[in-house]
């Protein structure tokens, strides 16, 4: 044992444990920033590749998608072969990948270069909160998870303003190009400051079933996408159905029959780990969407520029971070269920008070809603990580911090589908007649027809969107509340400790 360290219920305590924080905080930057800063980016890669709004969902969602249907393997992997090897392979990955998508010249291009970076993500990923849990003692976790969800939280907000400096300056390319340069000086920090740690087992890792259940994941999400202009019924959608029944089925066959499954479903008997995991899974279908939203809004309604919506932005970012050291003490004075309910339910005001906009609505509307979500989720998140990790085995950490992210970022992956269908579908519906002519199937492919002296299609153009954006952000204000509701019927209400 080194001088310095002490082992505390089987955990080593590193004397560098608050450094090594920060280190595993610039690769969650990485991973998170690449989920947000493209959303600011949206409306320029519409017009600049011509990009469809189902390919728009699909340059976001390939990401993700990857991202969530490998994690789980990513874990294994990390706890096989080691959390440091495999953040520093993944964050390699992500920067390499990171330079193609910035080279893309079509929508599709892109779509593949975001699905291979998908990759590197969830090789990086799982180690984050791995890597944290064997450093620190259970008794510090609650404050180096509060930072680590305060920092991923921050990045999630501050992501679009980024972006938005990156656009004007740069391009949309420059948000890739900076991304390759985080990711390279993150691997560095890596490798120079955390220490090796795996699981003895040694478990086998299941790279069909990782295919498969990614393949269930996508096909699913692609049916949703492909749903408002194909119909919920056509050849397309029910052939994405099909795929992802297959490989669900796949996937559960495998896990039956492995000696050694990918996931211990016994996790998802414990009240603790199955409840926090479904709440956060459903709240992240409304926050995972919200920014998608919006910064169509910022840009197309109130003609904001990239950087002025990044700016826009801001009050996220402020929410999380204030609400977070509140959220790492609300535990030990209210309980981890309360917390989480008290967390989720400040969110779903914040999305309710973002579904009253509508064209003529100043930024003190958007301002509000947008600090009252963050704030939720600063309130909501330490409580939530320290759950649904308190359950999962010290060895198991790779595995129990990938199912953990896996629920969130499905959940996100289904948000931007469900929720960015509902407003597409919702802007058709509610444009008028005179509209209809001229619309493309999209506010920004519209607005891209019209002229200065169409103002009253421009005006009925922006009304429509707001109607349809409004719908989409009670729907995100539903499932928060179905996230708390779910925390206070699953979790125990006596439930103090993780």
């Amino acid at each position: 044992m080194n001088v310095g360290e002490s082992v505390v219920s089987g955990i080593r305590r590193d004397p560098r444990r608050w450094v090594i924080l920060s280190a595993v905080c610039v690769a969650l930057t990485v991973i998170v920033v690449d989920n947000t800063i493209l959303n600011v980016a949206i409306p320029t890669i519409e017009e600049q590749l011509r990009a469809s709004p189902a390919e728009l969902q699909a340059v976001l969602n390939s990401y993700v998608v990857v991202f969530a249907g490998l994690l789980v393997a990513a874990g294994l992997i990390a706890d096989r072969y080691g959390r440091r090897l495999a953040v520093i392979v993944g964050l390699g990955t992500l920067a390499a990948t990171s330079v193609t998508a910035a080279f893309a010249a079509t929508a599709l291009w892109l779509i593949v270069a975001r699905t291979l970076m998908g990759v590197g993500a969830a090789l990086v990923m799982p180690g984050t909160l791995a890597i944290l849990v064997h450093v620190f003692e259970p008794g510090e976790r609650v404050k180096a998870f509060a930072v680590w969800s305060a920092v991923g939280s921050a990045a999630m907000a501050v992501g679009p303003l980024v972006g938005g400096v990156l656009v004007e300056q740069w391009g949309w390319p420059g948000i890739f190009v900076i991304n390759a340069v985080l990711a390279a000086a993150a691997s560095v920090l890596i490798a120079w400051l955390v220490p090796e740690s795996r699981d003895r087992q040694h478990r086998r890792i299941d790279l069909v079933g990782a295919a498969a259940v990614t393949l269930a994941m996508g096909s699913f999400v692609a049916a949703i996408i492909l749903a408002p202009d194909h119909g919920p019924l056509s050849p397309a959608v029910l052939a994405c159905l099909a795929l992802a029944v297959a490989g669900a089925v796949v996937f559960w066959v495998r896990q039956r029959r492995a000696q050694s499954p990918m996931i211990e479903m016994s996790l998802y008997r414990d009240r603790r780990f199955a409840g926090a995991s479904v709440a956060v899974a459903v709240l992240a279908i409304g926050t995972g969407s919200v920014l998608f939203i919006l910064t169509q809004h910022l840009q197309h309604v109130l003609e904001y520029t990239p950087l002025q919506a990044g700016l826009a932005i801001i009050p996220l970012a402020i929410g999380v971070v204030g609400a977070s050291p509140i959220g790492e003490r609300l535990p030990g004075r209210i309980g981890y269920r309360r917390s989480i309910m008290t967390g989720f339910a400040v969110t779903a005001v914040g999305f309710a008070v973002l579904g009253m906009l509508t064209p003529a609505s100043g930024y003190a509307v958007i301002s509000t809603g947008l600090f009252l979500a963050g704030a939720g989720s600063g309130l909501a998140s330490p409580a939530v990580h320290t759950t649904v990790l308190g359950a999962v085995p010290p060895d198991r950490a790779g595995m129990g911090s990938a199912l953990n992210d896996t629920h969130q970022q499905l959940g996100i992956a289904l948000g931007v589908a469900l929720i960015g269908s509902i407003v597409a579908a919702g802007y058709r519906h509610f444009a008028p007649p005179t509209l209809n002519v001229h619309a493309g199937s999209s506010l920004g492919s519209t607005l891209g027809e019209l002229t200065d002296q169409q103002q009253n299609l421009i005006s009925a153009a922006h009304l429509a969107f707001t109607q349809a954006q409004s719908i989409a952000m009670f729907i995100c204000a539903a499932f928060a509340i179905a996230g708390a509701v779910i925390a206070w019927r699953v979790l125990a209400p006596d439930h103090q400790k993780p």
